[in-house]
């Protein structure tokens, strides 16, 4: 039985950077009962910026708090449970324009939001697209960008974009617990990006442990067109009910990309944040 809603919107205009990252600076930060979680060998963390837009929390619609942008810095994980692998994603930071926004991610889901002056930039032809989000911080603008030429395929099966855009569960560390949420929708198409640039004080943003890795340039970046989702409400476990994490057989690895495996908080299905 899933969980309830908790959040139904849509995502549009998905700018996903994404780097390699040495696992070392990732395993301070991961919740209990997770791992880390890898493409070919290699550990990520993407940079995402994107439209929220028509929001409803509980069904109801907030005047000035439904359309909105949100940049937010995260990485991969997976967590055992008794039917295989669930596969998600943990957030370093989250930025959205609102205060009633970051306060209610925070109170509900434990999440690192913080409220800032955000704007964005689309401009789409039939030939090209260029997608930016700003954020306002210490005084100056800093910025995300994307351009991308034709129209977008289809994320394809293996591809390293859909090990970004595919995982289908949140989590983020609760004292000596977690938290898990759902979030549902389809597959995406994908632009792949032609030029990106992350214009940020990442120490200041982020922390110098992300430094060099973010002064790079990114390992593969894309703009999504995103759709419809549904976030379930989330629910927490201990320590106590975690499962001890074997390792993955092929079976599991392909039943955790169809999301099979009962909800346990909330988590996300046909995921990806």
């Amino acid at each position: 039985m899933k969980a309830r809603t908790f959040l139904t919107a849509e995502w549009r205009y998905l700018v996903m950077l994404n780097y390699a990252v040495d696992a070392s600076v990732l395993k301070p930060f991961l919740p209990p009962g997770t791992e880390l979680d890898s493409y070919r060998g290699d550990t990520f963390v993407s940079v995402v910026g994107f439209r929220f837009l028509n929001t409803r929390v509980f069904g109801w619609a907030f005047p000035f708090h439904r359309n909105f942008e949100e940049i937010n810095l995260r990485f991969y994980v997976r967590r055992q449970v008794a039917d295989g692998w669930r596969r998600g994603v943990v957030f370093i930071r989250e930025l959205v324009p609102r205060r009633v926004i970051a306060f209610v991610a925070r109170r509900c889901y434990g999440e690192p939001y913080i409220a800032l002056p955000m704007r964005h930039k689309i401009d789409q032809s039939p030939q090209n697209l260029r997608v930016e989000y700003g954020w306002k911080r210490l005084g100056k603008w800093e910025s995300m960008r994307a351009a991308a030429d034709g129209e977008p395929k289809m994320v394809e099966n293996g591809s390293l974009e859909e090990f970004i855009t595919e995982h289908y569960w949140g989590y983020t560390a609760r004292g000596t617990g977690c938290n898990e949420y759902q979030v549902e929708h389809p597959r995406w198409q994908v632009w792949s990006a032609t030029e990106a640039t992350l214009d940020a004080d990442v120490a200041t943003l982020y922390g110098d442990a992300f430094v060099e890795s973010l002064a790079s340039p990114p390992a593969s970046a894309f703009i999504a067109d995103g759709s419809a989702v549904v976030v379930r409400h989330g629910a927490r476990f201990s320590e106590r009910e975690l499962v001890p994490s074997p390792e993955p057989t092929q079976r599991s690895r392909l039943a955790s990309s169809k999301g099979v495996g009962p909800l346990s908080c909330g988590s996300y299905s046909r995921t990806a944040f």
